[in-house]
């Protein structure tokens, strides 16, 4: 029997609305897939693809996420560890090991490394990322179509110029970061 080990890894720590989005993912040593390697290293159009190839080969992935709320009750690095430990403890098995991508580990009892550039070294990171990153750039798919004056579509949530005008222009909506400085900022402005 091989040993069951799940790679994680989070999108959306830099951007100032939306949830921080992890995924935790063990894949089928029988059933690889080509082409694994950090999502930001992919086209849009291949990660889409990957993605549902990941979500029907692998053998278990799962979810983890932390809404603004908590990102502004945490903080963004505290909010992100909650986020990957929801998505661990949501795979329907308990991992043999953990491999998280980054510099530090969530406060939890599994095994686990983490792995600097790890989406780049481990496949099982490199799924993690590429799931996640669909899943958070489909959120900013759907805040686009309910607020398309903002064009979440386009920036996904991150600080742009074309985010800071359309937020100076329209204000602040539900699913922002108060606790993030230009958001913190323009909220103190219209007090």
């Amino acid at each position: 029997m091989h040993k069951l080990i799940a790679g994680v890894d989070e999108v959306g720590r830099g951007p100032l609305v939306g949830d921080v989005v992890t995924a935790a993912v063990i894949l089928d040593p029988a059933n690889p897939i080509v082409g694994l390697t950090d999502s930001k290293k992919l086209s849009e159009k291949k990660r889409v693809a990957l993605a549902a190839e990941i979500k029907a080969k692998a053998l278990y992935w799962h979810i983890g996420r932390a809404t603004p709320e908590e990102i502004d009750t945490l903080n963004i690095l505290h909010a992100t560890m909650l986020a990957m430990k929801r998505a661990v403890e949501g795979l329907a098995v308990t991992p043999d090991f953990v491999r998280v991508d980054g510099n530090r580990l969530p406060d939890w009892a599994y095994a686990a490394e983490a792995v600097v550039k790890g989406d780049s070294l481990h496949a099982e990171i490199s799924a993690a990322s590429i799931i996640a990153k669909v899943e958070r750039d489909n959120d900013m798919l759907v805040l686009d179509e309910l607020h398309p004056e903002y064009g979440f579509a386009g920036h996904k949530g991150y600080p742009t110029k074309a985010h800071f005008e359309a937020l100076a222009t329209h204000g602040v909506i539900d699913g922002y970061r108060k606790s993030f400085k230009p958001v913190k900022a323009l909220l103190q402005e219209i007090q």
